[in-house]
């Protein structure tokens, strides 16, 4: 029996080391296979198909195992310079026929990406290549996007429209008095409406005031681009009477997309396939309806490294909401970047450039940030900043460094404020028979204390603080701009600006993109052209982050050859679902935000400037963080 027994343990044994073997050899081959980047492929004549699946971004998010292997929030998202490289590489590629950009699943662009890849567009229609666009519902900046091309198709079960900008906020006033919830607001800047859905109904006469001018701003150059690229769009007949415009066409909206100009064909994707191929050349080893030889995103790519000649230009992007941790890429961990550019000093380069595409956040995050780049600005290297489409409150703060700012006329930036929200649950408790009670040595035993209520003077001090972090911020602002504070607290206040009027107050010094702040850096540098390579700091996602996109960019998958159902009832029910995500984020905000906030609630409302590039990943639970707020006390 012994023997026996003896036996059976070594048979375990040898079954446990094999199965561990074969998981180190599975494990093993899976990091290979992620770590290894994507070979060049060879260049295949034909047209170049760009499918914007997703939302186009500044920086993809990093991907995380749990996240893919939960089968979570799972947001496809294409960065917008990979985009435009390969839009403007493909002027000069003789292999490239066409180029083709799938909207089918587009989920949206900030407004100056969306400006740039239609610029990058416009060289291809000049170099005489076609640039062909197709989509099911196309609305929003995917209809800037598609009024630069040479033919744009739809889907006839789909449509193109014109939403504009604004809408509707959601306001909690009545609702957290019914709860008795306590929202105790502290803030300083008329215009700092943030913290405004927590203790009103409706929406301040200032708050109403700025965003007519700052949304008014925008919408005429969105309208300005349009006309310009597509003439004939009849955008004025669309938004004037879009019930009449619609119902005119029978209540068809691919018909009266077409009848307004806003698309050229409809067709289903087989049909536009099938036109593609005239144009750019048939699949030959792809039999099914509409294919056509072509090469992707991705593989265009990876058969086209950039250029690395001569001397680095760094640049660290700062995209998403500002944090204090270690968050990103995809999102701006304050302690992350911070610890990448101080990591800059051992890499020998000319020059930084700072790219913000951030509506801020984090006040500690953001000086993190600042005081980081103020590191090597101390070493002799130029700092020069590019704003891409937002750039505002925290995404100013980080800016203020700067030798120079360059912005574009539909960049949203200033929001120059700071808040603090510290919800207390003491009457909510008291109506269901709870109450506290104790002793205190000091006034501020204890506190703040969201359970029983916060005291008179934990409020003044807090708001005290508040006051004291506004002055700084308006001081560095100053410093920055050489103006004097008071000259800066006029314009700050917490109010948003678009970038036309934001260069003609002085928050901005230059018209121009991050081409042209790498330029001007160069200069700074005294680098001739030719001499110099960006090197962008801290961009790669990891190995799974990098074979996800890879995979994206490159696979050839059902679109554009089969429909993807998204109609207007999609169109819908996509809207519902972000203003769900947009509920739960209020009161994310409202529970989990820690330490004072530099935060622009007038950016995240606009398309494509969220504060975060994916869904609201849930609620922060019940632990509301209460030693966050004591991080308040410590000063800015």
């Amino acid at each position: 029996m012994n023997f026996a027994h003896k036996v059976w343990r070594v048979l375990v044994a040898v079954k446990d080391g094999l199965v561990l073997a074969l998981m180190l050899l599975f494990f093993g081959a899976l990091y290979g296979a992620l770590t290894a980047r994507p070979a060049a492929v060879p260049k295949r004549e034909g047209a170049l198909l760009i499918r914007l699946d997703g939302q186009v971004v500044e920086e993809t998010q990093k991907v995380e195992w749990q996240q893919l292997l939960s089968g979570g929030d799972d947001v496809a998202e294409v960065r917008e310079r990979d985009v435009v490289r390969a839009l403007r590489g493909a002027v000069s590629d003789s292999k490239v026929r066409a180029v083709v950009i799938d909207l089918s699943k587009f989920a949206g662009a900030g407004f100056v990406h969306a400006q740039d890849i239609g610029a990058a567009m416009d060289r291809l229609r000049a170099a005489n290549k076609p640039v062909l666009v197709y989509g099911t519902m196309i609305g929003g900046n995917g209809v800037l996007i598609a009024a630069h091309a040479s033919e744009v198709w739809i889907d006839p079960l789909g449509g193109a429209y014109v939403e504009g900008l604004g809408g509707e906020h959601l306001y909690y006033g009545k609702l957290l008095e019914r709860l008795k919830v306590t929202a105790h607001i502290f803030r300083v800047g008329t215009y700092k409406d943030y913290v405004e859905p927590y203790f009103r109904n409706d929406m301040s006469e200032p708050s109403r005031a700025a965003r007519k001018a700052l949304y008014g701003a925008v919408w005429q150059q969105w309208r300005d681009d349009v006309a310009k690229a597509r003439p004939k769009a009849q955008i004025d007949r669309v938004v004037a009477d879009p019930v009449g415009w619609f119902k005119a066409s029978g209540g068809d909206a691919a018909q009266a997309s077409l009848a307004a100009g806003l698309v050229d064909h409809l067709g289903t994707p087989a049909e536009f396939g099938a036109h593609v191929a005239k144009l750019a050349g048939e699949d030959r080893t792809d039999k099914r309806p509409g294919a056509y030889a072509h090469m992707t995103l991705g593989q265009w790519l990876a058969a086209n490294r950039p250029a690395n000649n001569g001397k680095a230009i760094g640049v660290v992007t700062i995209a998403g909401e500002i944090t204090d941790d270690k968050a990103g890429p995809g999102s701006a961990g304050g302690e992350r970047i911070a610890k990448l550019i101080d990591a800059a000093e051992g890499r020998k380069l000319a020059a930084l450039v700072i790219r913000v595409d951030s509506p801020g956040g984090s006040v500690t995050g953001s000086e993190a940030i600042r005081t980081a780049i103020l590191r090597q600005k101390a070493r002799g290297l130029p700092v020069i900043v590019s704003m891409a489409n937002v750039a505002a409150s925290g995404g100013y703060w980080v800016s203020t460094p700067g030798t120079r700012i360059f912005a574009e006329p539909g960049t949203i930036t200033g929001s120059i404020g700071i808040f603090a929200v510290v919800p207390s649950f003491e009457k909510a408790l008291a109506a269901w028979g709870v109450n506290g009670d104790g002793v205190r040595t000091t006034p501020l035993s204890g506190q703040p204390d969201v359970l029983t209520g916060l005291t008179p003077e934990i409020e003044a001090i807090l708001q005290a603080n508040i006051e004291a972090g506004y002055g700084r911020f308006v001081g560095l602002v100053a410093a920055s701009r050489h103006k004097t504070p008071a000259q800066i607290n006029q314009i700050a206040q917490g109010r948003v600006w678009d970038g036309g009027t934001a260069r003609q107050i002085g928050l901005v010094d230059q018209f121009g993109g991050i081409d042209d702040a790498l330029a001007y850096a160069a200069k700074a540098a005294k680098l001739d052209d030719g001499d110099w390579h960006a090197e962008y700091l801290g961009a790669d996602t990891g190995p799974l982050g990098r074979w996800v996109q890879h995979m994206r960019q490159s696979e050839d998958g059902d679109s554009p050859n089969e429909p993807n159902g998204n109609d207007w009832a999609g169109m819908v029910a996509m809207h519902q679902r972000r203003q769900m995500a947009g509920m739960i984020g209020d009161v994310d905000r409202l529970m989990g935000a820690g330490g004072a906030q530099a935060y622009c609630l007038d950016c995240a409302a606009l398309p494509g400037n969220g504060s975060h590039h994916g869904p609201v990943r849930g609620l922060s639970g019940l632990g509301w963080r209460v030693a966050a707020w004591l991080g308040v006390l410590g000063g800015q």
